[in-house]
């Protein structure tokens, strides 16, 4: 599937029904009296936030949304039929925009969220409704109203308890696909991540929600490489977990750069609890394994593991420590 997480669409709710301006007219009744029933209301137009979306897609294939005109009032004080709710399915975390693509109108945080985003017209009146004492047989009728129509951003931001993060071919795939049933490409090359992929791994009865962002490269905040259009992602995760090459030459440039490049976007990001992972344990030799982990720690002051993402112990293990970073 397409990933889609940024559109422009119209939406244009129904408008009301016309009231009736009947009277009547029965065998032997000369003057009857006014009988035209209200028009029905608008159809309005509802988004609700569903999880097993992951992108906007269905909307790059249709932008304009117009739901139910109410139907119109008739003789009998017949009231108008109401304009069928038209409902439009979003991801969770997905934002709603005004058309200047800033002002916030409403967030979907959570599964089943419903968002009233443009109201039907209001239907008119009968002329039964003017009937007085001083105006037995009123002509008057009113027309529904418009319903709202104006155009909206949708923006979508990931939500995940973990985000993925590193530099291109760390293995953040291989260790979703490892520890979730999601199945992102993995090769031998840089990006091979695309687009955000999501999955979600369970330990001890509990799940926890993992997110793989694009391999971030120097500048990514700037907009080089694909980093920059999906930094947004990790922002709504509750954690990082920092996935770092054990063969690179350079671990500490390594991690360095990629926390430059996360300062650099949102001071914010570098708050997130954060678990550095050293991957391809499986290359190297365990006493330098245990040489670079020590070297490591020296300088920085995080949590650290090392894993082959090949080996199943190391899997159980990185699991078991995630679900610390789930509240």
């Amino acid at each position: 599937m397409k990933f889609l997480d940024q559109v422009k669409i119209f939406i244009k709710a129904g408008d009301g029904g016309s009231g009736s301006p009947s009277f009547r007219r029965e065998k032997f009744i000369e003057f009857g009296g006014p009988d035209g029933g209200d028009g029905g209301k608008g159809g309005s137009i509802i988004l609700k936030s569903e999880r097993n979306l992951n992108t906007l897609i269905d909307f790059r294939y249709q932008q304009h949304f117009k739901s139910e005109r109410g139907g119109d009032g008739k003789g009998k004080n017949q009231t108008g039929k109401g304009g069928k709710t038209l409902y439009l399915k979003v991801p969770v975390g997905t934002q709603v925009f005004e058309e200047d693509n800033k002002t916030l109108i409403f967030d979907f945080k959570k599964e089943n969220e419903e968002f009233v985003v443009a109201i039907g017209g209001k239907g008119g009146f009968g002329n039964t409704k003017f009937k007085s004492s001083t105006n037995r047989a009123p002509k008057k009728f009113t027309k529904g109203t418009k319903g709202e129509e104006f155009w909206i951003w949708l923006q979508l931001k990931t939500i995940a308890d973990i985000g993925i993060i590193g530099l291109p071919n760390a293995g953040k795939s291989s260790l979703l696909a490892a520890i979730t049933s999601a199945r992102p490409k993995i090769a031998n090359y840089k990006f091979t991540t695309l687009n955000p992929n999501l999955g979600v791994a369970v330990y001890d009865d509990k799940e926890i929600t993992l997110a793989d962002i694009p391999g971030l490269i120097e500048g990514a905040h700037e907009g080089i490489g694909l980093g920059i259009k999906f930094l947004k992602h990790i922002e709504r995760c509750k954690s990082l977990l920092h996935m770092i090459d054990i063969t690179e030459e350079n671990l500490k440039e390594a991690y360095s750069q990629v926390r430059k490049e996360l300062k650099n976007y949102s001071k914010d990001l570098l708050k997130k609890d954060e678990i550095v992972v050293l991957n391809k344990t499986d290359l190297l030799e365990e006493k330098e394994v245990k040489k670079i982990k020590y070297d490591f720690l020296k300088r920085y002051k995080v949590e650290l593991v090392t894993i082959s993402t090949l080996d199943k112990k190391s899997i159980s293990k990185i699991k078991s420590k995630l679900t610390k970073y789930v509240s």
